[in-house]
């Protein structure tokens, strides 16, 4: 798989500067500010603006020694403030006209954070530093006044924004497998309700989906797009009274969620209520595969296996947005489920203020779903990561343990304190290897460059230069991790992820791979 540099989709940060307070900012394309001491950006006469919130964590417990970032985008320049013991952070003499591009983030070792902003020039969204995706409020154009409000979250090791379905796996094959262990949350009794009115609610996601999931003739992912945005109350045998724009292509984890690893032809839950499930083709998402923006990540309910570039040897599944001919299973939003799945990542506006997606309605665009907070994994120095999106607690070196997928599987069930980087006290019996949906759950889908090497902190094919801490220890690249997960139409084979896109693949037990480890 090869990443190709693309222009027009993202503008990397140029020239990533050390956080010293006390440099200058230009402003615009001529003059500039000087700073007066202390946490002062871009002082001028007519401009006195201030920029101030306040850090806490769940419980609106203060946080303490906070390293705020503020951004100035126009040069690519950034100042620090430090919260007190309050929690409150400030900075002064700001600028608010049309130079005065600005991103605030938090950062402080042991914690993640999620940002909220009371002020409408604010928006939070996810920007791009040099291959670092960060969680930010952004403010394109700061406003003449002063701006409070400009807030984050705290979360600890042991916090969870969400948290994850089980797999619906039904057998179990070895001891500490999927079924054997059974995590994530049961499905509720009553998995669908049928409305009579040609749509479906998933109780477990509270989304809502078209019943006719053949009702649009298979088509290229832009027409696919386009079709379920214009989907509307007289169309497909919908009596609900929906208008266009209300219906969307689902997004990957949207998709994904209507999986079950237990059935086959189709791999939907036994019983579902829809009709025409195609099983010739597969089922587009509004997820652009972004190591390769010709392709839209697919998914395949013959048996629930991902699809990106030419499968089945025949090259009868594929996932080129041009020349692809695949269906569109259209969704739209609904009530609280029993859980919220996670957003993919994926953002718009990289490096820009006009927004980036790659079709109204698609998966950057929306942005929906649980948010990923920034950083997401804290490292807790004795060999693991803390998840605080999930709640999991990760190996953190993820080359220690490879081998076919029941010495893996063994060798997981065994994991000890001592053993691969380990020092956290833990006994065997207490990991396990992750299951489908648990191993999906650690994809961010913003890289353009394999998601395992993002995780490293090593750049792209492109040289690109990443400014952060690696994740995790030493993921390989461009090989496939061990779910616990068996392929029903063959318990020879299990799911399996590949490092480089994160996409979910069956492969014969008695092949090699690597497994992390889970709890």
């Amino acid at each position: 798989m090869v990443h190709v540099r693309r222009g027009g989709y993202g503008i990397r940060k140029a020239g990533w500067v050390a956080l010293v307070v006390g440099v200058a900012f230009l402003y615009g394309c001529g003059g500039s500010g000087g700073l007066s001491g202390g946490n002062q950006v871009n002082q001028s006469p007519s401009s006195r603006d201030k920029l101030s919130g306040v850090i806490s964590d769940r419980n609106g417990v203060p946080i303490a020694g906070v390293t705020v970032t503020l951004y100035y985008n126009n040069s690519n320049t950034a100042a620090a403030a430090t919260t007190d013991s309050s929690g409150a952070y400030s900075f002064t003499d700001l600028y608010n006209n049309q130079y005065s591009d600005y991103a605030v983030y938090a950062e402080k070792s042991g914690f993640a954070f999620y940002p909220s902003v009371t002020d409408p020039a604010g928006k939070v969204m996810r920007e791009d530093f040099n291959g670092n995706y960060r969680t930010v409020i952004r403010f394109l154009t700061m406003p003449s006044h002063d701006v409070t409000g400009a807030n984050f979250t705290a979360f600890r090791p042991g916090d969870r924004l969400a948290s994850l379905p089980s797999t619906g796996e039904a057998t179990s094959y070895a001891a500490g497998d999927d079924y054997s262990v059974r995590a994530g949350v049961t499905w509720p009794a009553t998995r669908f309700t049928d409305h009579q009115d040609g749509t479906v609610t998933d109780n477990l996601t509270g989304l809502v989906w078209l019943k006719n999931a053949g009702c649009f003739p298979p088509a290229g992912w832009s027409t696919g797009l386009a079709n379920a945005n214009q989907l509307a109350s007289g169309q497909c045998g919908l009596t609900d009274g929906s208008l266009p724009g209300q219906w969307r292509m689902p997004n990957v984890n949207e998709l994904e969620s209507l999986v079950d690893v237990s059935q086959a032809a189709p791999s939907l839950p036994a019983g579902a209520p829809f009709s025409n499930v195609a099983q010739g083709n597969a089922y587009w998402s509004s997820t652009t595969y972004m190591a390769g923006i010709a392709n839209a990540l697919a998914i395949r309910f013959t048996d629930g296996r991902w699809i990106n570039g030419q499968d089945a040897g025949d090259g009868s599944f594929s996932n080129t947005k041009s020349s692809s001919s695949n269906s569109v299973w259209a969704v739209k939003s609904g009530g609280t489920g029993t859980v919220k799945l996670l957003a993919t990542g994926l953002f718009s506006g990289q490096g820009g203020g006009s927004g980036i997606s790659f079709g109204a309605g698609d998966d950057p665009a929306l942005q929906l779903g649980t948010p990923l907070t920034s950083p997401r994994f804290v490292d807790n120095g004795n060999g693991t990561l803390s998840d605080t999106v999930t709640g999991l607690t990760w190996l953190k070196k993820a080359d220690c343990i490879s081998g076919n997928w029941s010495d893996s599987l063994t060798a997981v069930n065994a994991l000890s304190t001592g053993q691969c980087g380990l020092t956290d006290g833990s006994s065997p019996g207490e990991w396990r290897m992750p299951n489908r949906n648990e191993m999906l759950s650690l994809a961010d889908r913003a890289p353009t460059f394999p998601i395992a090497n993002y995780y490293n902190g090593i750049p792209g094919p492109d040289g690109v230069t990443v400014t952060f801490t690696p994740v995790f220890q030493s993921f390989k690249v461009f090989t496939y991790y061990w779910t616990s997960t068996s392929y029903q139409p063959d318990s020879g084979e299990a799911w399996s992820v590949y490092s480089c896109d994160f996409g979910v693949y069956n492969h014969a037990k008695s092949a090699i791979g690597y497994a992390l480890a889970v709890r």
